[in-house]
């Protein structure tokens, strides 16, 4: 049978017992000083190749860290393969920019567009339960407080302008998320969340009904929720992070090509201006 191998650290203390030893054994020929000398190199030699040791194992160590903060990095959470960024209070977004339904159409036939185009919803209506055509945008939020939404949206079929006209919209991780009129005298909450008041109009599961008004079909940037009775939208972010905005389908032949949230120091004009500053979005590895 072959005999075990010293490892370096099991070799390292046999040598060093031997010259103790030695020096003992030579004590009597040698002053204590010289002895003294012996030691302290001996264990200055010692040290330094445990630390040597210890070096090489945490450098494997530190590899394993560097893999762990690459796979739970902060920025990219797991649950999502890439985010828009949120830049001095503006999120300007080319809606057609994400992964879609096949009912999800998208075309380039008319003016008031940007980027490839926009989508419209080709499929069924679905009036009275969200998610059909579910559509999510992961939002990165470094400026907390409270935002405005707003989209660029036509309807695309008809001349009545309250007939293809809408989608849904839900932040469902937000702090908050309402709806106001101009002066805030008046505020709504989605149906389905625990707050009163609710819009007139549809609503559920924390989704709000999301119209434009007027009967030109041009894309126009308007947003609004509770019917016959205008609410602007609005969504409180607490605390920096990435955020899901939702949409899905609701009326056939709704178009839309961008959307925008601007935070409550940045008036709506001021919004528009910078909207052709399209928000980065970054890929997860």
């Amino acid at each position: 049978m072959r005999p075990n191998r010293l490892t370096l650290s099991q070799a390292s203390r046999f040598a060093f017992s031997l010259f103790v030893l030695f020096a003992l054994t030579a004590w009597s020929c040698s002053g204590d000083e010289d002895l003294q000398e012996v030691l302290q190199q001996l264990e200055e030699e010692s040290s330094d190749q445990g630390e040597g040791s210890e070096e090489e194992g945490s450098g494997d160590e530190g590899s394993n860290e560097e893999n762990s903060d690459e796979e739970s990095s902060d920025e990219c959470p797991s649950q999502v393969s890439f985010f828009f960024e949120e830049k001095d209070g503006l999120v300007s977004v080319e809606f057609e920019d994400n992964e879609f339904d096949a009912d999800w159409e998208l075309r380039n036939d008319a003016d008031g567009t940007s980027g490839q185009g926009y989508r419209v919803w080709i499929g069924n209506q679905t009036l009275g339960q969200p998610g059909n055509g579910l559509v999510v945008f992961p939002i990165a939020i470094t400026k907390t407080g409270t935002y405005r939404f707003v989209w660029n949206s036509s309807f695309r079929q008809g001349n009545q302008g309250s007939e293809h006209n809408d989608s849904w919209l839900r932040f469902a991780d937000a702090a908050d998320f309402f709806g106001s009129k101009d002066d805030g005298a008046s505020i709504v909450y989605p149906k389905g969340t625990g707050k009163t008041p609710n819009p007139e109009g549809s609503s559920a599961d924390g989704w709000f009904k999301i119209y434009r008004s007027g009967n030109s079909n041009d894309f126009k940037w308007q947003s609004s929720t509770s019917d016959n009775d205008a609410h602007n939208v609005f969504v409180t972010f607490d605390t920096p992070g990435i955020y899901t905005m939702e949409v899905s389908a609701r009326s056939s032949f709704h178009g839309i090509d961008r959307f925008m949230l601007f935070h409550s120091d940045m008036s709506l004009n001021d919004a528009l201006d910078a909207a052709d500053t399209i928000s980065v979005k970054t890929t997860c590895p």
